[in-house]
């Protein structure tokens, strides 16, 4: 699962996937197994040498296809070869390839600059492709009065120090992103391929440019009308000479005017603080984002802990946020807090943990303590499958089987031997944070919060409506 996430999020992995002795290939032998079946719909590279010099051949190019593709790349080894005395490659050495510098050509970006020098209400939506172009980003929307919206994955790169912000749009987003979007006349998609075609505009007023390293994802998400194939820096850098500066900035100060509304009501949710064994998420993870460090990087479960993150942890220009956000796997905070914790081990990790997925992977708790990871997990009991279960009403059907019996999880972190803090008044919340961040070493809160707080998208449909009020209805039936 670990691999379908670095495919899906192009992160550059090499794996060796050990197999039984090649002799028995075949024979359903101890712990045999198919490895170039098993990881061919999660790699870019997957192959099974069976001398050594196959396999230092591959071993390099694996390497080179990782970093450079940013992508999975598998080698198969089976026992015996494991076995064998190692063999030097007979071609090259392993020199890494340089980044390359990649952007359209020059008549393609001035064509670019053309559409937007004369169109008016332009919306810029970024993705994590804009991780090192947050200084174009800016001067591109201050040139041309924009708003900046962003995805999920992209939030850190592009939030902070940002006069244009207007937040998310997509199923966790804000309506303020969405309502941007679809006022735009030109939509510029920058690094990004997502969010959903749902969330798109698909009116013919709405003019809509691409701009990918991956050329061949663009327009998987909506009609482009401009596809331009290269990395957001270079492309950027190459455009911006040739925008001209508007005066106009009613439809940026509209929009701006508009996310201000909608913080304004994000702030009013978080500032409560719920009840007793009903502890609101929103002010939970509120608090988080205030007391963590300036560098912090934090990791979210796939769920309603996604939602909470997304609206309420604050980019700084230094912190990091990692998610299952491409594969959508249950359970992954923890282990990817670990995997923080040991690439990082100088800043502060904190992990935003579900209790659904927290209980799947309980075991890892002894791999924190064995391995002396000062890991933060902040646990959001909620005693249910969140997300699941609002799916479930959201579709018209009465929530079954998304209630969940818990333990305390902080009794469990202490038999494990990491510090457990279980928090069930609101009014503990900030003083359970703050005595958590400052200890050394693994820290466990268990924060008993609101099973009943909702996360709805931007773009409420009316089927979504009556799907609510028919599961309520069901249920009191």
């Amino acid at each position: 699962n670990g691999l379908y996430e670095a495919h899906r999020s192009n992160a550059p992995i090499l794996a060796i996937a050990s197999t039984c002795p090649s002799g028995e290939f075949g024979t359903s032998y101890f712990q045999e197994t198919e490895t170039m079946k098993l990881y061919n719909d999660c790699s870019g590279y997957n192959q099974m040498p069976i001398t050594p010099e196959q396999f230092s051949r591959m071993l390099q190019a694996g390497i080179q296809y990782a970093i450079q593709k940013e992508d999975v790349a598998v080698i198969g080894l089976p026992g015996d070869l494991a076995a064998m005395d190692a063999a030097e490659s007979p071609t090259a050495t392993f020199g890494l390839p340089t980044k390359v510098i990649s952007r359209a050509r020059d008549f393609e970006i001035r064509k670019l600059a053309d559409l937007i020098n004369n169109s008016e209400k332009i919306t810029l939506f970024c993705g994590i492709g804009v991780k090192d172009a947050h200084a174009e980003v800016i001067e591109l929307a201050s040139k041309i009065k924009s708003p900046v919206g962003y995805t999920f994955r992209g939030k850190m790169a592009v939030q902070y120090d940002n006069p244009y912000e207007v937040g998310m749009t997509g199923l966790l987003g804000l309506p303020s992103a969405y309502n941007s979007m679809h006022e735009s006349d030109l939509l510029i998609l920058l690094g990004t391929d997502f969010p959903y075609q749902g969330f798109m505009p698909n009116s013919d007023k709405t003019t809509i440019v691409q701009v990918d390293i991956r050329p061949e994802r663009i327009g998987r998400r909506a009609k482009v009308d401009m596809a331009l194939g290269g990395d957001v820096k270079s492309t950027l850098q190459a455009l911006l000479p040739m925008i001209e500066v508007k005066e106009n900035t009613s439809f940026l100060q509209k929009q701006l005017d508009f996310y201000r509304k909608v913080k304004n009501n994000l702030e009013s949710v978080a500032a409560t603080g719920g009840n007793t064994n009903a502890i609101s998420p929103e002010y939970v993870t509120s608090v988080i984002n205030e007391l963590a460090d300036d560098d912090a990087i934090f990791t979210v479960d796939t769920g309603m802990c996604c939602v909470w993150g997304a609206r309420y942890l604050q980019a700084t220009g230094k912190r990091e946020m990692l998610g299952s956000f491409n594969h959508g796997s249950m359970a992954n905070a923890m282990p990817m807090a670990i995997g923080a914790t040991l690439a990082r081990p100088a800043q502060q990790i904190i992990a935003l943990c579900g209790d659904g997925g927290l209980s799947m992977l309980l075991g890892d708790l002894a791999t924190i303590v064995q391995y002396k990871l000062p890991v933060k997990l902040v646990v959001f009991d909620n005693r249910s499958l969140g997300m699941v279960k609002l799916e479930m009403e959201v579709a018209g059907l009465p929530d079954w089987q998304t209630d969940m019996y818990n333990p305390d999880f902080a009794k469990v972190a202490e038999a494990m031997g990491i510090k457990g803090i279980s928090v069930s008044e609101p009014e503990n919340v900030e003083e359970a944070l703050r005595m958590a961040f400052a200890m050394e070493g693994p820290v466990l809160v268990c924060v008993k919060t609101d099973p009943n707080s909702l996360a709805m998208p931007p773009k409420i449909e009316f089927d979504q409506m009556k799907g609510f009020a028919l599961a309520m209805i069901k249920l009191l039936m």
